[in-house]
């Protein structure tokens, strides 16, 4: 099997789209608070801390304040540290302390619910937030746990064997979300393995 080969995938929400559905999210973020007071955005790494602070400046435009924005790591969280390689365990920042704060979680794919499940237990060790919402760039459903997103830039509706791709200037250098068709010998390969 060539590791080379392309893969088929089609772009599903470009720089202009990536950037009006923040805007949008941070609008609806501003009016679900009734403006920016008591606001905390934690972005998930690696792109969901991108994501929040994408968001936090369209806020500060319109509410000519800064936002507090951190980074959330989940890694010693997941529920699937057994099954998955070894992950590097990533760093947290808290602007500022989270009790009695609005946080939002921010992530750029919502998929199983599990990585959010995650976000919240390590949320839970750190403090007692107000309330706590999400924000996500690509809800794409399979929810294997009860959770939803309260912001979302797109709902992607997925086949079970495609993968959302969000890619970020500040990481990736390209503003783009894709959809990939995993291919069926890998899958199978995979799965066996």
């Amino acid at each position: 099997m060539d590791d080379a080969a392309p893969e088929a995938s089609r772009v599903v929400l470009d720089a202009d789209q990536i950037t009006r559905a923040c805007a949008r999210m941070a609008h609806q973020i501003l009016e679900a608070n009734r403006g920016a007071e008591g606001l905390v955005l934690l972005g998930i790494p690696t792109r969901g801390v991108v994501l929040a602070e994408r968001l936090a400046k369209a806020m500060a435009d319109v509410e000519g304040v800064s936002i507090p924005t951190g980074a959330l790591d989940v890694t010693m969280y997941r529920d699937d540290l057994r099954t998955q390689p070894t992950r590097p365990v990533g760093h947290t920042h808290l602007p500022i302390g989270v009790d009695d704060a609005v946080v939002v979680l921010v992530d750029d794919v919502l998929f199983s619910g599990r990585t959010v499940r995650a976000a919240l237990d390590s949320l839970g060790d750190l403090g007692r937030p107000r309330a706590v919402r999400l924000a996500v760039l690509i809800d794409r459903g399979h929810r294997e746990l009860p959770i939803r997103a309260d912001h979302v830039g797109k709902n992607l509706p997925t086949a079970a064997d495609e993968r959302v791709r969000v890619r970020l200037e500040e990481i990736d250098g390209v503003n783009e979300v894709t959809i990939v068709r995993d291919d069926p010998a890998s899958s199978a390969a995979v799965r066996r393995g």
